[in-house]
This record gives structure tokens, sequence and C-alpha cells, in this order.
């Protein structure tokens, strides 16, 4: 109880925060904001496949990719209201994961890894390659979002949509958590025999998990598309996976609350890194061995466990 009032505590005063927050600061640090909340559904995104259904999974960057070029592409030649074009980038990714996921009814683990990982740089060579839709090497300039003829030019106008949209795919990630549907797909992470003995539908969870995982990189795309004029197949790379995955080691695998805090700690990090990317990709390495060697659970997984042991056994007093 007193944990989850913590919770709420903190909600509501990250709330007041980014309510107030455009009228004290400068369109730079929104911009920085903007792309935080971007960081944020992509690691609950990953969350989902990870820390949930527990399929190590390395192609988010490649469907946040697919769902940037598909809301862009859509918003520049047909101009319908921006949420149109961001659910069409989630709903492409979510196709594709979908299929991508009959990977995790053959393959596990490392070998599992290994597959996503190869659609990943797949997908990059398709970006940098396929010249006439996403520009190749010299990227995609996009047109301005719009919405019933309203067009969002800056990150300012962009700022309250992105911010909307991150609090309903958190709401959803903790919506799916607490539902029966997350429980089956915890007991798929645990054990694919123990959760078939218990008569969930195994390949179903697995196919699922990656469909919804790759919609919240694709939504996180479009979102992306809201306050960006520029894309680059480069930023798209295995790079930008182990960055998301990072944020969700650290902040705890199976944790929503470590997905968020990982998002905007690394987020920030990764921002301030921008001119030293030799340095990220050190800086990233050196953590994740860490974490993975001395703490691999992440800073919030251990603390969420203890939270359910004392709530199980207060239900058993």
């Amino acid at each position: 109880m007193k944990n989850r009032t913590i919770d709420q505590w903190a909600l509501m005063v990250g709330a007041i925060f980014l309510l107030v927050l455009p009228f004290v600061v400068s369109g730079y640090v929104l911009y920085v904001v903007n792309l935080l909340m971007v960081f944020v559904v992509l690691a609950l995104g990953m969350h989902v496949v990870i820390g949930e259904a527990g399929q190590f999974a390395l192609s988010h960057a490649a469907f946040y990719g697919i769902g940037i070029y598909t809301a862009g592409l859509i918003n520049t030649n047909w101009h319908p209201p921006f949420l149109l074009s961001i659910l069409a980038g989630g709903l492409v990714s979510a196709l594709l994961g979908y299929f991508i996921g009959l990977l995790a009814l053959r393959m596990r683990d490392i070998y599992l890894a290994l597959a996503t990982f190869a659609f990943g740089e797949a997908m990059q060579w398709v970006f940098l390659n396929w010249v006439s839709v996403t520009g190749g090497s010299n990227g995609m300039r996009m047109q301005p979002a719009q919405l019933w003829g309203y067009q969002l030019t800056n990150d300012v106008q962009a700022y309250p949509f992105v911010v909307m949209l991150t609090a309903l795919m958190l709401w959803i990630t903790v919506a799916l958590a607490r539902s029966q549907y997350g429980s089956a797909l915890r007991a798929v992470r645990e054990s694919d025999v123990a959760a078939m003995a218990m008569g969930v539908n195994v390949t179903r969870m697995k196919q699922s998990a990656f469909a919804i995982s790759a919609a919240f990189a694709g939504v996180a795309g479009g979102m992306y598309s809201l306050f960006t004029s520029f894309i680059h197949p480069e930023s798209l790379g295995f790079q930008t996976t182990i960055l998301v995955l990072t944020m969700v080691v650290v902040g705890g695998i199976g944790s929503v609350r470590g997905a968020v805090v990982g998002a905007l700690a690394f987020g920030l990090i990764s921002e301030l890194l921008r001119q030293a990317l030799s340095v990220q990709e050190i800086i990233y390495g050196v953590i994740l061995m860490v974490f993975m060697m001395f703490k691999p659970k992440g800073l919030f997984a251990d603390r969420e466990h203890r939270v359910a042991r004392l709530i199980k056994k207060e239900k058993s007093a």
C-alpha cells in the first residue's frame, strides 16, 4: 500500500511538472522531453516482449523505423490527421511483428536474439537502399504533421500530443500487466511447459507479445514524426536497440516502473552525449556488462518482487 501511494504521488508530481513545463522552458528543452517520451514508449514495448513474455528480441529499432517511415510517408503524401498516420505505423509494425513472432515458436534464448538481430540489420539495409521510398543514405524530409488543418511545425506544438500519447501507452502497459493476459505472458516467460499445463496457448501468447511490442515501437516512430522534419537510416541501427535494451535491463526486467525510469535516464544521457557516439557505445556496453554480472534483475525488479511477496503474505495472514 505504501509503495502504491508513492507511485501515485510520483505520477501526480510528474503530471504537474509536464503541465507547467511548456510555460517556463525553451523549445530545445521541449524537444528533449518529446524525445524522452518517445524513448519511454520504446522501452515499454521492449518491456512487453522481454520483461513480460521473456522473449529476447533485438529487432526493436527496425519496428521503430517502420513506424517513422510509415507515418512520415502517409502524412507527406495524403496529409490525414496525424492520429491516423501514427495508428498506421503501429499497425504495420504489429503485423510484421506478428510474423517475426513465428521465430519465437522455433527458437529461444541466443538463437532468437540472433535471428531478430538479423531482421533488424536487414531492415536497416532496406532503409538505406530503398531510395525511392526512404531517400536512402540522403535521408527523408517529412512534412509537418496535421490535425484537421492544424499543422505541428515545432516542438512546442507537438509537445501536448506527445505527452498524451505517452500517457496512453503507459496506461495500456499497466493494464496489460495487471490483466489475465499479463499473467499468461509471465507464465510463458517462466516455463512453456508449465504454461501449457495451465491451459495457456503458448503459441498465441508469444506471437501476440511480439505484435504488441512491435506496435509500441511503431507508435513511438509515429510520435517521433510529430516533431522532426528529417530522418536518416543511420539512427535506426543496432545502437538504438542496444540503447533501449540498456534502459530495460538497468531499470529492471519485468518492471514497468524500471522501463520508464531507465528510458528517462538513458534517453537524457544519449542526448547529452549526442556528439560522442563512440563514447556512448562504450558507456552502454560497460553499464550492460556491470548490471548483467552484478544486478541482472535491474534496479526495480527486486523491489517489485518484494512488494508482491509482502502483499501475498498479508492476504494469507
